[in-house]
């Protein structure tokens, strides 16, 4: 959907950041109003557009996803969101301090950081809100190819403008105006030539300029 169409507002609601004031969110079966608000965090990883880190070190910043994990799953975790090789490079590697909200590192390290955050907290239910908007398309390109296979068996929610980051998910919804537009898969999609199929054709033209 387009910019203010509701998409973030529909991940925040997930994670109850926002309530809903009709209606119901239900994670097997059970609304999330009902479920301790530790087991509905501990469900759910989130990846944002703009991430926030600690004033602490690299490691703890990774650590918070799953504080009772080793040293060397932290690695692997960073290894897999393609953050390792920075880290390393850096003074104090992992034990290096991170500034104020991340403001020493790049937007882009910053978002690998948080995605492997998120890969060691390894929750069944992933929200990801244009969760690569910061990479460049190389680290892009190898950290979707990490999550083919790191999402296997869990619920994932992505929130995207790019084509081919959902153009293979089991269900795309078109948000306008706060509603649902559309539902169905990319093919079924593109063949009622609706909102979805208007807004394809524009972004390939654009991408053909």
């Amino acid at each position: 959907g387009e910019s203010g169409s509701g998409k973030s507002t529909i991940m925040n609601l997930i994670t109850r950041f926002w309530d809903i004031t009709d209606g119901e969110i239900t994670i097997g079966g059970e609304n999330i109003k009902n479920l301790n608000p530790d087991f509905l965090l501990n469900s759910v990883s989130v990846v944002f557009q703009d991430n926030i880190l600690l004033s602490d070190t690299i490691l703890n910043n990774i650590s918070i996803g799953n504080p009772n994990a080793t040293f060397e799953e932290v690695v692997e975790a960073s290894k897999i969101a393609c953050c390792h090789e920075f880290i390393i490079s850096l003074p104090d590697g992992y034990n290096t301090k991170v500034s104020e909200g991340g403001t020493s590192l790049s937007g882009g390290e910053k978002q690998r950081i948080c995605i492997a955050r998120a890969i060691l907290k390894n929750a069944p239910i992933l929200l990801l809100d244009e969760f690569t908007a910061s990479l460049d398309a190389d680290n892009e390109i190898k950290i979707n190819k990490a999550f083919d296979h790191l999402i296997k068996g869990k619920t994932v929610f992505t929130i995207a403008h790019r084509l081919h980051t959902i153009k293979n998910a089991d269900q795309i919804i078109l948000m306008n105006n706060g509603k649902i537009e559309e539902i169905g898969k990319h093919d079924e999609l593109i063949k009622k030539k609706g909102h979805y199929y208007q807004m394809i054709k524009e972004q390939e033209q654009a991408k053909n300029k």
